[in-house]
Formats: structure tokens, sequence, C-alpha cells
């Protein structure tokens, strides 16, 4: 058995308690560093032992936070983080560590930087590749206003930074006026391992520190003698490296798109880190710091296996053991159900291929990869790509299942209409955590899918009442030939019993699940289960509610929504999506369109973006919980 111990290398009196923001910081000596590294991984250990967050992410920066937060004037200079798993050390130093505690929780720190929450988070962080843009565009920004004294940092990881948004970001840094430090948090690992060329050729790149000591040294000199201007700047730095390129073998990718590279140097010395950054900080033009470092660093499991200490939940911190709830029988996750089903569907077809950005393992792809490897892929964090990828394998004849986290295919918006609904490919995308998802909030959220998958043309949408529901509409889609997208929440379903025979469903049609007179509910998805939920907590109250499952948002069954617009003068949409654009602004729109008058109520999320939260919660700050249905079911019979 795993015990875990740091131990300390001081013996003065603990120094994280007296650091409140970064210039606290400062004040301290270089040789109290690695100390105050060891304290915040204590912290981090402890607070997330039992209150659970991205653990392994943060873990492996601490070093990297603590050498930032001390060579740059934060919040003036700006940091910009990309993803935010890692940014859990940078916020206990930055005026929250007395507020850590309630980190993911409702009306809380949110789990990634915010500046909504604080000016420390110069930059919203959630999805991934987004750090380069958006700090270059602040460096450029920085020139202009001719603040010249401020420094804009952006730390990206080696899984991220092969995403497009960074290579593009890259691609222009150089061809505008900017000091931009580009930091590489190169740890090996994306949530599940790294895939790619990128992913291969960080492994093994390697500039000598000498070498950048003398480069910068004779580049400072020259300057002073004016034999190198910022005008001449780009065709010293092309001949330097060529030169290195040609003496090395080795040709630099960063420096071939004249940025500055550093590194590859060791990401838990805090010490040579501050030291690098200082020497490095004040140099012209965008550069580059390549560091090394370990994910779950100093907590052995963790380093271990990285993946499922992502986000492991609650943990005890000496042993290393993770807390499972008691072994009971309990219905599967949803993610678990499609894993399964789509490796029974892929026994069947032999056409079938699936495709995932970087997430096998949050979305139960891993099923497939173990059962047919050389018909699934992971195409790294690459949503853009992952779509127009299946759209080209259905235009040869396969039939791709594309599972992509509902808050990520945001990204892919372009690509789903221009690459596969144009030309109607039977590509299936599987959207993973549709509707509010909890903890990880507002930048996680699937809440937009039923409206923007809507508006496509050709796009067939649906969303299973449950998990034999959503076995059901995988065998659909199969036999479609359309492109079709089927939604689904994050966590268990309510079927213990869950592998039933698959059916193939009639498109664009719903079902009645409960008869009455009073007011008419249409539901789409999981949700409904709280509607049924909420129609049982009325029974002795005199209300008659008949309930529709619609399964299907495009094509909608017009053959409900006729039958209730003749029947109803009361109605009530519910959907765990946006209300703008979704079932109820469908159900509206039919309405308005037949020349039926009934009262529509809208419930689901409203038009705002919501706070981290257990779901629970914030199903009850949207109204979309059993009571809040409830109550709406009673003021409108």
């Amino acid at each position: 058995m795993y015990v875990y111990h740091i131990e300390m290398k001081f013996e003065q009196s603990p120094i994280l308690p007296n650091i409140y923001n970064p210039d606290d910081l400062s004040a301290l000596s270089l040789d109290q560093l690695p100390q105050v590294c060891d304290e915040l991984r204590q912290f981090i250990i402890d607070s997330l032992s039992h209150n659970p967050g991205h653990f392994a992410s943060s873990l492996g920066t601490i070093e990297l936070t603590v050498a930032l937060h001390y060579a740059f004037n934060t919040p003036y200079d700006r940091i910009v983080w990309d993803v935010g798993h890692q940014a859990y050390a940078h916020k206990i130093l930055t005026e929250r560590r007395t507020r850590f505690e309630t980190n993911r929780k409702l009306g809380g720190l949110s789990g990634f930087p915010s500046p909504m929450e604080s000016p420390y988070d110069a930059f919203i962080a959630g999805h991934a590749s987004n750090s380069i843009s958006a700090a270059l565009g602040m460096s450029v920004a920085s020139k202009l206003k001719q603040e010249t004294d401020r420094k804009v940092v952006a730390v990206i990881g080696d899984a991220a930074i092969a995403g497009g948004l960074a290579f593009e970001g890259l691609n222009n840094a150089a061809s505008n006026p900017n000091n931009l430090l580009i930091v590489l948090n190169d740890n090996n690992m994306a949530i599940d391992n790294n895939v790619g060329a990128i992913h291969n050729y960080l492994s093994h790149i390697n500039t000598l520190p000498f070498y950048n000591n003398i480069r910068y040294m004779l580049y400072n000199l020259f300057v002073k003698m004016r034999l190198v201007s910022e005008q001449r700047k780009g065709m010293i730095l092309r001949f330097n490296n060529s030169l290195k390129a040609l003496i090395s073998r080795h040709q630099n990718i960063f420096e071939g798109l004249n940025i500055r590279y550093f590194g590859p140097f060791d990401g838990h010395d805090v010490k040579q880190l501050v030291r690098i950054l200082n020497n490095i900080k004040d140099m012209s033009g965008p550069k580059i710091l390549h560091v090394k470092t370990v994910k779950g660093k100093g907590f052995a499991p963790a380093e271990r296996d990285a993946v499922s200490w992502h986000a492991p939940g609650k943990f005890d911190k000496v042993s290393g053991e993770r807390i499972q709830k008691k072994d009971v029988q309990q219905p599967p996750l949803f993610q678990d159900v499609f894993g399964h089903t789509l490796v029974e569907l892929a026994e069947m077809n032999e056409k079938i291929v699936g495709i995932t950005p970087a997430m096998p393992t949050g979305c139960s792809m891993t099923y497939m990869m173990d059962r047919f490897p050389q018909r699934t892929f992971d195409v790294g964090i690459a949503e853009e790509h992952a779509v127009t990828f299946s759209g080209g394998l259905a235009k040869e004849g396969l039939i791709p299942f594309c599972n992509i986290y509902s808050s990520f295919m945001q990204r892919a918006f372009d690509e789903v209409i221009h690459d596969v609904a144009i030309q109607n490919l039977p590509v299936v995308f599987c959207l993973d955590r549709a509707g509010l998802v909890g903890e990880d909030g507002m930048t996680h959220h699937g809440a937009l899918d039923l409206a923007y998958m809507r508006c496509i043309p050709n796009m067939t949408i649906a969303s299973p009442f449950d998990e034999h529901y959503l076995r059901h509409l995988m065998y659909t889609a199969l036999s479609a030939n359309r492109c079709f997208t089927i939604r689904y929440p994050k966590g268990r379903g309510s079927i213990v019993d869950w592998q039933c025979p698959m059916q193939r469903l009639e498109i664009g049609k719903g079902r009645r699940l409960t008869e009455g007179k009073d007011v008419a509910v249409l539901s789409i998805g999981t949700i409904g289960k709280a509607v049924q939920e909420a129609i049982a907590s009325l029974k002795d109250k005199g209300v008659s509610v008949a309930h529709y499952d619609m399964i299907f948002l495009k094509p909608i069954d017009t053959e409900i929504l006729h039958e209730v617009g003749r029947r109803f003068k009361r109605i009530i949409t519910v959907e765990d999506g946006t209300i703008e654009g979704g079932l109820g602004s469908a159900v509206m729109e039919f309405m308005a369109e037949n020349g039926y008058t009934p009262h529509i109520k809208r419930i689901g999320i409203p038009d705002r973006f919501i706070e981290q939260g257990s779901i629970s919660e914030l199903h009850t700050l949207c109204g979309m919980d059993a009571a809040s249905i409830a109550k709406q079911l009673l003021e409108q019979s």
C-alpha cells in the first residue's frame, strides 16, 4: 500500500498561509520557493481528497505556476491558461486560497479560470487550444496601446498545442509585433494518452541550454553594437535557425515559424524556471519555453495512472485509494451504454467506424478500440478534423459514429454544415454530456446543441428517454443513410437491466406516455423522467396531464403536435437544453404556423450561461426539477 508523504526540505514555519497574492510570493527568497511548492502540493491533495476536481493536471504544474507568478507582475502581466485543468495552484496563489473549499460548487469558485471571478484570470478557459490566439491578441493590443512593459504569457499543453486553433495562432505569432511568451507544458498526456505526429515530435525535440545562452548573449551584443535591428531580426533568426538545423540535423518547427525556442527544461525545478523566465521575459518577439512535467507529480498513484487520476473523485490521501461507492447494482453510465452498443453494432456491420477527439475513456470509445482497433480513431484535440474526417469516411461508404462532447461540438459547427450536412452524409454524431453537466460549469454545459443542430438542413436530431432508447436510436441511425445526431446526458441512467434487443424506430415519431385532459407536456430526452415524477406527485391533486416523449426534435412528430394543438389550451415543453431555439421554440413555431393558439410554457435552460454546481442543484436553479415542473403543472391546469 502506498502511503502519501511529502518530505519537507525546510524546518521553517509554513509559508503558504501567509501568501494571499503574488505580491506576497514575490517577497520571498528564491530558496524558499521549493517549500512553497511542497506546501501547495499538500494543500491541493488535502482539498481534492474530499472535494473532487481536476487532480493530476494541477499537481503537474505547481512549480511552473509558482515560477510564473514569481517572475511576472500579475495581474498587470497576463497569464493565459489553456483548458484550465492545471490552474488550481494559480487560483490558490491569487487571493482564492481561503475560498478554495468552494471550488466547483454552486455559488463558489469555478473549476476553470474565469475573468468574471478574478482579474488574475486573464482569459476564459475550458476548451483547448485557444490560449495562443488570445494571448497574441493581448500582446499586440499592449503594443498598440504603448504598454511596452506589459508581458503576456500563454500556458499550453502538448495535447492542446496540436489543436488547429493553436497552429493558427503559432502561424500568426511572428507576423505581428508582439513579445508573446508561450510556455509549452509537455507532460506527454492529454486526458488520455497523446496521439499524433506533434506528440512524437515533442518527445524527441532537444535544444542545448548552452546554445540558447550563447545565442541570447550574442544577440544582445549585436543589438548594442547596432549590427542587428528589429527590422533585420527576422533575417538573422532565419539564418541562425538554418545553421542550427544544419549542425544538429534536426529542424525545430517553432524556429521554422520564427519563434525563438528554449528548452526543454525540467518543469519541476522551480528555481531554474525562475532564472530562465527572468532571462527571456524581456526579449522582443515571440518565444516559446518548452518544459517537461509529470502529470500527478508528487502523488505516486497519479503519476502511475494519470488517466484515472485526471478527475478521480474522492480518495484517501494517505493510502492513495480512491473511495468508491458501495458495490450495489446500479444503472449504467450513458457513455458505457453507448460504448458497448457501438461494439454490438460494429460486430453486426463491418462498415461501422468510431471516431473521438481525444476522449476515448470519457466517451467509452475504449470498448470499440479494444475490440476493433483498426476501425477506431482517436484524432486528438481536433473536433473540426474529427467531423470532416468522419465526412470523408462516410463519402467512401463507411458509417462513422463520431462521439464528441456536446459543448465541444460547438467548435465544429461549420464542418458539420459544410462537410457533412450539405452532402447529407451518413455520419452519426453522438453528443455525450448533453444538457447541464454539473461541476465543470458554463464552459462545459451542453446547453446549445438542440438549437444549433436544429437550424441545419438535412440534420436528424434525437434524444433518448432512457438507456433502451439510446440503443434503439443508435440502431436506427445505422440504417438511416443520413446525417444523424443523438444527444444524451452525463451520468447514470435509470435501468439496471439495460441490454435490451434493439429496435428500429420510425424517424420523426414520438410516443404518448400518459393520457390526460387538462394540460399537455411535451418533453425530449431523459428530462422526461422528471416530468413523470412531477405527474406522479400530483396524482391526488386532481390534475390530469398528458405526457408525450417526442424522441425526435427534427423531423418533429407533426401528428402529435396537431393532436395537442386541437385538444389542449395549455402546453408545457421540457428540455435539458436552451429554451431559445430548442423544443419549445419548435412547438411554438408549429402552433403559430398552423393556427393553434394554446398558452405555451417553456421549461429548460434559460438564456444565460449557467454556473457550476451538482446537476440536481442546477436543475432546481433552472426550474427543471420534478418539484418545479409539478408547480408549473398546477399553475397551468
